[in-house]
């Protein structure tokens, strides 16, 4: 697959990207390049080789999910701009 001028001039009105005129050209190539690249990835033999969702083979270390009431409101609230007893006081935006 090779990209032309009108190609490039497409992809970047598609992706809302101004593209100078002058530009176009050299934005081809590099294109054009990169999709030699993905093309050559087609010619590795991946037979025998099972699919990876990551590089590592590593599990997330859970913690128990444990219902709690929140500890201390002081503490939680210490940084509130506003407060009204233990919760956070907010403008009034609906009459």
């Amino acid at each position: 697959m090779s990209l032309d001028k009108n190609d490039v001039r497409r992809v970047a009105f598609l992706a809302r990207i101004k593209v100078d005129e002058a530009d176009l050209e050299p934005v081809a190539q590099d294109l054009n390049n990169i999709i030699g690249w993905v093309e050559q990835l087609a010619e590795v033999d991946t037979d025998g080789v099972e699919p990876m969702t990551g590089a590592a083979g590593l599990t997330m270390a859970r913690r128990d999910d444990v219902v709690t009431d929140g500890g201390d409101p002081e503490k939680v609230l210490s940084n509130a701009p506003d407060r009204v007893g233990d919760f956070y006081a907010v403008p009034k935006v609906v009459e």
